[in-house]
């Protein structure tokens, strides 16, 4: 009886999450790995995800190093639709520059990216599966729709500046696009996978990849792993990123990663900690009903605020209930002069008892 009665609280619950869009209970962040997950954070959220780091970059034929700070910043919003979400993302840094007989302090954007996520499909769209109340077996079983991913599509703009890390001749403008997927092993594991293609017009061009595997831990604690890989004519490398993030409040999250690579032209180590916030009190579920989007019924009013008449009848019903309430005790309700009229003709027809 207990199993029985587990099964369906828990499929209650499964049910009322996927029958409203994307919006969860708990804040969606991509922090702090590179990767970007495949859902959106919902209409009419907005979100920022911040983190401060530190690098130190070495490289072992050019025989320079370079030690400094850094500030990460993205702010995403949904709008228009539950599926699609607009992003800005910068970076900044500072560091001390040094290498044989020189040394210089060096700062400015590195990166200022503006770009839109669509989310294609949703596996978990229509729910999710009915347990069966009748076999432990099959509640248990491995299911293959684990393995359909969620699928998402990105396309961006870089917005490149005249610094200190700027690439002489590089592309001011440059596009990015991405192939974004998100799959949910169970209810702990989680892999999201990212296919790039960086500054395609620009010399700095780049193909790329990045693979992140993240394990719920407990309600408030989770931790990843992710490897992030480039193929570029400018640059290219392997970069594995260890780290784990803790829910504050459902709307507040802080993180704390650490990075290496696997080159030494150059040798990169960097680590960091961050924090996600999302401002959601002007969000509205919405409802889904056998994979759709159920609209909201509009009032039937015009332009120009004219009640319907229905409304006209709510509001009569309601004085006359109130003018009855309000009414002294012991005074009697006129009789309509109708009723008046009705109970005299009976009076007239009523024959009178012979005795």
């Amino acid at each position: 009886m207990k199993l029985l009665k587990s099964i369906v609280i828990t499929s209650v619950l499964l049910t009322s999450i996927a029958n409203y869009g994307q919006f969860t209970d708990q804040i969606n962040s991509n922090r702090p790995g590179k990767s970007m997950g495949a859902f959106a954070v919902g209409k009419k959220i907005y979100q920022v995800e911040s983190g401060v780091y530190y690098i130190n970059e070495s490289h072992d034929v050019r025989n320079y190093d370079a030690r400094g700070f850094g500030l990460d910043f993205a702010a995403r919003g949904g709008f228009i639709k539950e599926q699609l979400e607009f992003i800005l993302e910068a970076q900044f840094q500072l560091d001390k520059y040094s290498a044989e007989n020189f040394s210089t302090g060096r700062s400015g954007l590195k990166q200022t990216l503006f770009g839109a996520k669509y989310l294609f499909y949703d596996p978990f769209k229509k729910g999710p599966a009915k347990p069966n109340i009748y076999s432990w077996k099959a509640n248990h079983r491995m299911s293959w729709k684990q393995f359909i991913p969620a699928i998402s599509g990105y396309v961006g703009a870089n917005y490149v500046m005249k610094n200190d890390y700027s690439i002489p001749d590089e592309s001011v403008i440059s596009p990015k696009v991405m192939l974004i997927t998100q799959h949910h092993f169970g209810m702990k594991w989680v892999l999201v996978s990212n296919i790039i293609a960086d500054k395609i017009t620009s010399n700095n061009s780049s193909f790329g990849s990045i693979f992140t595997l993240t394990r719920g831990i407990n309600e408030k604690w989770s931790a990843f792993v992710e490897n992030k890989a480039i193929k570029g004519d400018y640059y290219s490398d392997g970069i594995f990123t260890i780290g784990a993030t803790h829910l504050l409040k459902n709307h507040i999250q802080v993180d704390a990663s650490i990075s290496k690579n696997i080159k030494s032209t150059p040798s990169l180590l960097y680590g960091g900690i961050g924090f996600s916030w999302r401002f959601d009190k002007k969000h509205k579920d919405i409802q889904i009903k056998d994979g759709k989007e159920v609209k909201e019924e509009k009032k039937d009013k015009d332009s120009k605020g004219v009640k319907s008449q229905e409304e006209l009848d709510k509001e009569k019903a309601k004085a006359e209930k109130k003018a009855r309430k309000n009414k002294p005790d012991g005074e009697e309700e006129p009789v309509p002069e109708t009723k008046k009229k009705r109970l005299d003709d009976l009076e007239e027809e009523t024959p009178t008892p012979t005795p």
